[in-house]
């Protein structure tokens, strides 16, 4: 089954670029990187930029509207995602814990949609 990894941060939490905490952070983040890859689990997955280069769009009445920045108005934002394929949640929560941001941010582990099951 496969599961995204949706990684939520605190930017303000989230410690600063060019630190020793920021480097042990990306560390972490590699580190989780190749056990995925070693384990044959990763599927794939990107770090997102800044909220500030966001666009949200939203089709009423029949015409598409846009707007700069994420729908949702929160202190976490959504910095990246990991898929996976592993045979269930409890697998999926295990490399949910190794990503180093799960410390001061939050990780949401869910199933995809399967549209094209097997058989």
């Amino acid at each position: 089954m496969q599961y995204m990894l949706l990684i939520y941060n605190d930017p303000a939490l989230e410690p600063a670029y060019g630190t020793p905490e920021f480097n042990a952070m990306m560390g972490g983040f590699f580190a989780a990187n190749e056990r995925m890859k070693a384990d044959g689990v990763l599927r794939g997955g990107e770090g997102l930029q800044g909220v500030e280069t966001a666009t949200s769009l939203r089709i009423r009445g029949g015409k598409a509207e846009t707007m700069d920045g994420p729908f949702a108005e929160t202190r976490e934002t959504l910095g990246g995602y990991y898929v996976i394929d592993v045979p269930d949640l409890d697998a999926a929560l295990t490399y949910a814990a190794l990503i180093p941001s799960a410390t001061f941010g939050t990780v949401e582990v869910r199933p995809l949609m399967d549209y094209n099951p097997a058989g």
